[in-house]
């Protein structure tokens, strides 16, 4: 499914829905009015099928972001929590 044709779609039923509109505003027979409904309503549900396809398209096309790895901190021991920087351990006073 193309830009293109998802656009036309949705023209389509746009035209659809404002010439129900103008009928209706020139007083048009209720069983005509009724046509142009159920043509109306189709063209939302060509709308909607194609508006899918071509998420679904678009989803097939992007590939899956790649996972970055993300760095594990290191723990401390316990004896590397009571040493100084530099390898240094507190003078016992």
């Amino acid at each position: 499914m193309t830009p293109q044709e998802l656009e036309f779609a949705e023209r389509r039923m746009h035209q659809k829905w404002y010439d129900l509109v103008m009928a209706e505003q020139q007083g048009a027979p209720l069983p005509v009015l009724e046509h142009m409904y159920n043509s109306y309503i189709l063209a939302v549900e060509v709308y909607n099928r194609c508006s899918e396809t071509y998420q679904r398209d678009k989803q097939v096309q992007q590939p899956d972001p790649v996972p970055v790895p993300q760095k594990q901190r290191m723990r401390r021991t316990t004896s590397q929590a009571t040493s100084r920087p530099g390898g240094r351990k507190k003078k016992a006073s």
